[in-house]
């Protein structure tokens, strides 16, 4: 700043829940410029966000560490308590700004300055930073006495708390009220916590002071969007971030300070305690019970001191020297080493930065380059590099050490290259939690680095780079967060078990994939009429998942019958998949099954169980147009087959055109000659005529409709043949084939005779080209003289030469017998088909009985049948 103003310092001190830092936010903005110092980044985030609604953007500057937004007309920063900008023209970072003062400056939680290990940084902007027209002092009342000894001029002016806090004792984390925050004091026991949450209430959502802004945001976003009711976190709340809490439990009341595992405070149970509650709003704290009873326990005077807001008086704060020397290296640690001249200041322990910049001097070559005040400068600037990585002052030394090597030669830059590839190696979003939380830590530090604006030739554009990095490895983190310690699902149906036998209810909606959501958590996806449970919930949710199903899913069921019963016949289909039940799809479901009915083009409907909840009403227009349909689709492809049955109980029809289509009807249109052949002797040429016209072709060893052996007609066929005897849909034969292995199982050989093969011993032939191979074989004979079929007749079917003579026994041929001397010939003789022997009269087939008699290992028509 310019100067330092001798104006009046207020000093506004109070309990959390005052409104202090509104009122600094309000009387910032009515100043021509102002700056408020933070205590944390993610606070100074926060409020920037706010100020920025107010002023805009092109006002309005944020500056931390890691984060430098500052446009060129800014008047009013934002900042953490460390980057305040508090020398004349110059910005922390190394960013000239011009001889710049500000009408306003506030600093933050200015009790900090008691902290072992910050103190020092806040009692100085305490002590130093001013504002020209006005300053404002925020803080604990506590820190009363404090500001009579530092600053006897200050205006105090005390603030009650808006709301009322009060102690509800300890609660399991099972009973835990909605919109509780937890508190714990280490990553560990965050994540123990967080976990327990998201497998007893379905999870929370987690906020520490090392995750990027982005990512606490977003994570305290679900909490205040309702997403979770549950929040676990450091004591980082305890810093005036803003979130709708109505309890705050404590995990532990001890904490590792860097130094020591101690008790908190008084003042530090407050702070955090305070955070339940909002404006008008009470608010209750407490412990967190644990099996057994043990846990963290408050004592009665904690409890009385936090409810009433009395905490024991500061008496002392720590202190170093805010500006000092840079005449020389001994100088500058002479200076940062000197004890405080006020009794009410101690001097603050040794930081990391101090550690660092004395492991340093003791290199002869850090001595060599630290000579004059800017390089001086240059080096503890490169010593105020903070550790966020945690790694300690030893390996944080090393890291600073080359740093400043760089800096201190050459063109005084960092190496691009260098600043490149250690950019590269974070540059990636694989990993679990905690090694997401690690590479953040990694990219703040460079962050920071590319804020200097006299470190790297081209800062803005690594500074873009690493802001880019440090938002795409925050989204990841959240997401690894959500994933691992949010359970939704669990989180709705908790809800909606609260809300059963209630008023609400909790919106149920299926999307247009069937996606089923319960207050927008996708709990299963409604297929058809089935409902699914979502293949990731646990075993314990299942039943959770199908009692909301059917509390919610009536209506829609109910509307989906309505629109099946409107729909076209384009959306339903037979499903005939092998070894299944035959049923009937609808929009790609199974909706019913078919079962034995009175004939076989009249099965029975039996609706799947999933429509057991529709009303009787909606349940008979399903019944009704599917049967409906499925009459329709019989009567389409099994058109012949619908006239046989028709015909045969037609009493106009001939009595000798019955006896033949009666038996043809219940084979499914295919059928031995020999099983009907009486029939077919009484047929006179009218009858003929008319078996013809209905499809009928009668052939010289099957009498079948050529039309039925299509595929969609055989599939339909099969489908029939299964439901109708109780079975599970058969494997069908592949389209257009004409010959086949002959299935080894029985069932499976009786389905391929169904669907218009014949048995040849071990291969099967459809029986039109069987018909086909026989007219060519009496065409090419000569009465009974020898002859020679064309080999390349059989090939061309795919039979081999067993399968092939089987064909031609059955057709009445017979092997002719050399002539002496003479190699064996594929020679055939007409004898004309043999009548069935007497003993085998009621064994229908005699071309089956021959081939069985000649070859033992041919299946007998009652086996392939």
């Amino acid at each position: 700043m310019a100067s330092f103003s001798a104006q009046p310092v207020v000093a506004v001190l109070g309990p959390t829940n005052t409104g202090k830092t509104h009122l600094a936010i309000e009387r910032m903005c009515g100043h021509s410029s102002g700056m408020i110092g933070f205590p944390l980044r993610l606070l100074a985030r926060e409020v920037y966000d706010r100020v920025v609604a107010i002023k805009g953007k092109e006002r309005v500057a944020l500056i931390t560490g890691e984060e430098k937004l500052i446009p060129p007309n800014a008047q009013y920063f934002l900042t953490t308590a460390e980057s305040m900008p508090i020398s004349p023209g110059l910005l922390a970072g190394g960013d000239k700004q011009g001889d710049r003062d500000y009408a306003f400056v506030a600093l933050d939680e200015a009790q900090l300055g008691a902290d072992p290990e910050r103190g020092h940084v806040f009692t100085d902007r305490l002590l130093r930073a001013r504002g020209r027209e006005e300053t404002m002092i925020l803080g604990s009342e506590a820190l009363r006495p404090m500001i009579r000894a530092l600053v006897p001029d200050a205006e105090i002016i005390g603030r009650p708390r808006f709301s009322t806090l009060t102690y509800a004792g300890a609660t399991k984390l099972s009973r835990l009220p909605p919109r509780s925050a937890i508190v714990a004091f280490s990553a560990e026991e965050v994540y123990a916590v967080a976990e327990m949450l998201r497998r007893l209430r379905g999870g929370a959502a987690v906020v520490m002071g090392a995750l990027s802004p982005r990512t606490r945001n977003a994570q305290v976003g679900m909490f205040q969007a309702g997403e979770v009711d549950y929040l676990v976190a450091t004591d980082a709340i305890g810093m005036g971030l803003n979130m709708d809490v109505a309890h705050v439990a404590f995990a532990s009341l001890r904490k590792f300070d860097g130094r020591r595992a101690r008790r908190l405070t008084i003042a530090e149970m407050a702070q955090i305690a305070g955070r339940a509650g909002r404006h008008q709003r009470d608010g209750t704290f407490g412990t967190l019970a644990l099996e057994g009873g043990s846990g963290a326990r408050f004592e009665d005077e904690e409890v009385d001191a936090i409810e009433a807001h009395h905490f024991p008086p500061i008496d002392h704060l720590y202190w170093r020297e805010g500006a000092p020397s840079l005449a020389s290296l001994d100088a500058l640690i002479a200076d940062l080493e000197r004890r405080p001249d006020r009794p009410v200041l101690r001097a603050a322990p040794q930081a990391i930065d101090l550690s660092v910049l004395k492991r340093l001097a003791e290199e002869d070559w850090v001595r060599e380059r630290a000579r004059g005040r800017p390089m001086i400068a240059r080096l503890w600037a490169a010593c105020g590099l903070p550790d966020f990585r945690k790694t300690g002052p030893e390996p944080h030394s090393r890291l600073v050490s080359r740093i400043f090597r760089h800096l201190s030669e050459g063109d005084g830059h960092l190496p691009k290259s260098w600043f490149a590839e250690e950019l590269a190696r974070l540059d990636s979003v694989q990993g679990d939690v905690e090694t997401l939380a690690d590479r953040i830590a990694g990219v703040r530090t460079w962050a920071y680095i590319a804020h200097r604006a006299d470190w790297l030739a081209d800062a803005d554009h690594w500074a873009e780079r690493t802001r880019t990095l440090e938002e795409k490895l925050s989204d990841a983190l959240h997401q690894r967060l959500t994933q691992r310690f949010v359970d939704r699902r669990t989180s709705v149906l908790m809800r909606d078990l609260g809300a059963k036998g209630g008023d609400l209810a909790l919106p149920v909606k299926v999307d247009e994939e069937g996606i089923v959501t319960v207050d927008g958590e996708a709990i299963g996806r409604l297929i058809g009429f089935r409902f699914k449970p979502d293949h990731l919930a646990r075993h314990g949710d299942m039943k959770r998942l199908m009692a909301a199903a059917e509390r919610r899913l009536g209506t829609e069921l109910a509307s989906r019958a309505r629109q099946l019963a409107a729909d076209e016949d384009g959306h339903f289909s037979l499903a005939t998949d092998a070894g299944r039940p035959v049923a009937i799809f609808w929009r790609g479901d199974v909706v019913a099954r078919l079962e034995k009915g009175r004939t076989l083009l009249t099965p029975r409907i039996r609706l799947h169980r999933a429509l057991d909840s529709l009303s009787p009403a909606d349940r008979t227009g399903v019944e009704q147009r599917l049967a409906t349909w499925l009459e329709g689709r019989i009567q389409r492809e099994l058109k012949p087959l619908a006239r046989y049955f028709e015909a045969a109980r037609d009493p106009a029809c001939p009595p000798s055109l019955r006896a033949l289509l009666a038996p043809l009807a219940e084979a499914g249109g295919i059928i031995a000659r020999a099983g009907i052949a009486s029939a077919i002797e009484h047929l006179d040429r009218e009858d003929r005529s008319r078996a013809e016209r209905l499809d009928v072709k009668l052939g010289t060893i099957d009498v079948y409709s050529p039309t039925l052996l299509k595929p969609e007609p055989t599939r339909w066929r099969i489908a029939l043949f299964a439901a109708a005897e109780g079975q599970m849909m058969p494997e069908l034969p592949v389209p257009g084939a004409v010959s086949m292995t002959t299935p080894a199982d029985a069932a499976a050989c009786e389905a391929m005779v169904r669907a218009g093969y014949r048995a040849l011993g071990a291969q099967m032939l459809r029986v039109d080209l069987a018909e086909r191979l026989a007219r060519i074989a009496h065409d090419s004979r000569s009465g009974r003289a020898p002859f020679t079929p064309d080999p390349g007749l059989a090939t061309s079917l795919g039979l081999r030469h067993a399968s092939f003579a089987q064909l031609m026994l059955a057709l009445g041929f017979r092997a002719a017998s050399p002539a002496r001397g003479e190699i064996a010939a594929e020679a055939w003789v007409w004898k004309g088909k043999r009548e069935p022997r007497q003993e085998r009269a009621a064994r229908p087939g005699n071309a089956f009985g021959a081939l069985a008699d000649l070859y033992p290992g041919t299946p007998s028509r009652n086996a392939a049948r």
